[in-house]
């Protein structure tokens, strides 16, 4: 059974942990405003790009890009996995690495694309290779997105991989985190909609479409990736904001149960001491 003195210093250390925890999810709560209010700002730019692409997509009739053709046959595919930098989120970034195991593991041969240090370390150790790894936050993510699209554009360009796969966290609520998986290169046409009634109006392009998207589909590729490190920024934070929450939760609980257990050590020790007294003063009395 714990003495009174080892209860005490657990009491203490948990405390201290409880501290920790709150200031963290303090931390998070801050910075899961300004993720979230980036990734709004983000967004009516994100729509009308997507809105534009379909539109040129279903204007022109064929166009000499990389990006609207098949990758070449027998590369290995390119999976860009996305996690956070830091831990101490619950199963965040386990979840994203684990769906790209599942995909690596459907397909013959890939090829690692690492997008912050949790996916940077969990590629090292598996067997494919990984022939690009960065942090999700050096510097401004604008810059990161750049990079990033660049060297995967070199790879598809010149056929070393034959697609290109974004593994990434989507914000459902601020209580839901949902990894997910989408090809962003080569881009597919969506099937044509049906005939609507009425009135349409005309869409122009200057100098012509083709090289419109030729010059759109590259800045597609940069702002989906950029889209995603700020989405994954948010996931992340309302991730650590649930988890610190409920290890602060938890924290306060066993201090609770190691009180009542301290206070139950303190009256075992005084009963045992008194009835070790009046057991002396009896014997010295017979």
């Amino acid at each position: 059974m714990p003495t009174v003195k080892d209860l005490r210093d657990r009491i203490k250390s948990l405390k201290n942990t409880q501290q920790i925890t709150k200031a963290m999810k303090q931390v998070a709560a801050a910075k899961i405003r300004r993720a979230e209010i980036a990734q709004r700002q983000a967004r009516p730019y994100a729509e009308a790009v997507a809105a534009m692409l379909r539109d040129l997509m279903n204007a022109v009739g064929s166009v000499d890009h990389p990006f609207l053709k098949p990758g070449r046959e027998g590369a290995p595919k390119g999976l860009v996995l996305m996690t956070a930098d830091k831990g101490l989120a619950g199963a965040f970034n386990s979840n994203l690495i684990r769906l790209g195991e599942q995909l690596a593991r459907q397909e013959k041969n890939v090829v690692w694309y690492s997008v912050g240090n949790k996916a940077r370390n969990a590629t090292k150790r598996l067997s494919q290779a990984t022939v690009f790894d960065i942090p999700l936050s050096t510097g401004p993510k604008i810059e990161t997105a750049r990079r990033i699209a660049s060297r995967v554009t070199d790879d598809f360009v010149a056929g070393t991989i034959s697609e290109i796969v974004l593994v990434s966290s989507k914000l459902v609520s601020m209580s839901t985190q949902r990894p997910e998986s989408r090809t962003l290169v080569p881009i597919v046409a969506e099937k044509s909609a049906p005939a609507q009634s009425g009135p349409r109006g005309a869409v122009e392009f200057s100098p012509s479409p083709e090289f419109v998207l030729s010059r759109l589909l590259p800045k597609y590729l940069e702002f989906t990736i950029f889209s995603a490190m700020l989405e994954t920024d948010a996931a992340f934070f309302a991730a650590q904001l649930i988890a610190m929450n409920n290890a602060t939760d938890n924290a306060g609980k066993l201090v609770d149960d190691l009180t009542l257990q301290m206070n139950k050590a303190r009256q075992f020790a005084i009963t045992s001491e008194m009835l070790e007294i009046v057991g002396g003063a009896d014997a010295v009395a017979g």
